[in-house]
């Protein structure tokens, strides 16, 4: 019998349109592969339209705050519907960036000296002497990230804002210069280590999603146990939040450091990026798995209780 799988894709986030781009894509894919496939445009009433579509699984293509910090994943549990990526407290641990890194470093998984502040002390005067990333706590893609240069007098003011949607609190990080690495984790297996190189700037929304506005290097062009060491603290993360599905891991690497001590891990994205030309399809074709095959696959690994 025919899976019919139930794509949630958009919502209300800062990164909806990244989300309506990885869902019609992650969609149109499983059409391929010959599932049956609904799409729905998340708003408040999916409980509703979930209970009117009757899928047998749900593709969860959402990114940033309901749909990757385990709202979504609870009701879904609620409702016992089997979905794919992490559960309800991974999803959620590994969104909070604050306690994402109090699990990284319980692990033995290096990350940057940081802290959290309020923005508006972010605002007043430099909480760390630059340079420094001021990022907020609970967005993904680069949203409202910051990175305070050296030659920066004062601290971003933008935070003073009113319109300022992301929260009162922020995570304060010293600035790793260096490469910008990331590995992703298709279930016990680390794949391969692509080197993000930004057009100009920083690895910033703009660079993730706009066209040009990186190259991609994979395999990364570093030292052999660099790139086995990226891998295994990918793998070590996913496990120590309880990912499941698919994840990926970001870290920075300062080179001119000796061996592997200049690798950080700077967050585990459990709802990357899934366009064809995102990071973890091209990291799965690098081992051999189609967008087909992959997107497949995420869905026959599908449960709850995850």
């Amino acid at each position: 019998m025919t899976k019919h799988v139930a794509v949630l894709l958009g919502g209300w986030s800062a990164e909806r349109e990244v989300s309506l781009a990885s869902g019609k894509a992650c969609g149109a894919a499983l059409e391929g592969e010959g599932y049956k496939v609904t799409y729905i445009d998340v708003d408040r009433d999916l409980a509703i339209r979930l209970a009117e579509v009757k899928p047998d699984v749900v593709f969860n293509a959402l990114h940033g705050p309901y749909g990757e910090d385990g709202t979504v994943q609870g009701m879904l549990e609620i409702m016992g519907l089997p979905y794919t990526h992490s559960g309800v407290l991974a999803s959620a641990l590994a969104m909070h960036k604050a306690h994402s890194r109090t699990i990284f470093k319980a692990a033995g998984i290096p990350i940057a000296d940081g802290k959290v502040v309020h923005r508006l002390t972010a605002a007043e005067s430099h909480v760390f002497p630059p340079p420094y990333v001021l990022k907020p706590e609970a967005e993904g893609s680069s949203v409202g990230v910051f990175i305070v240069r050296e030659d920066q007098a004062h601290p971003p003011q933008e935070l003073f804002s009113s319109d300022w949607k992301y929260g009162d609190h922020v995570l304060a990080e010293r600035y790793v210069a260096g490469k910008e690495l990331t590995c992703a984790v298709m279930g016990n297996v680390a794949l391969g280590v692509i080197d993000v190189v930004p057009t100009q700037g920083f690895y910033d929304y703009a660079a993730k999603y706009v066209p040009g506005g990186s190259k991609h290097v994979l395999p990364a062009e570093i030292k052999p146990n660099v790139y086995q060491e990226v891998q295994k603290l990918a793998l070590k993360a996913h496990r120590a939040l309880g990912c499941r599905g698919v994840s990926r891991a970001d870290f920075r690497y300062d080179d001119r450091a000796e061996g592997t001590t200049g690798l950080v891990c700077l967050e585990v994205n459990t709802q990357p990026g899934m366009t064809e030309t995102s990071l973890v399809p091209e990291m799965a074709a690098h081992a051999g798995h189609s967008f087909g095959d992959l997107v497949r696959w995420m869905v026959e690994d599908a449960s709850c209780n995850r």
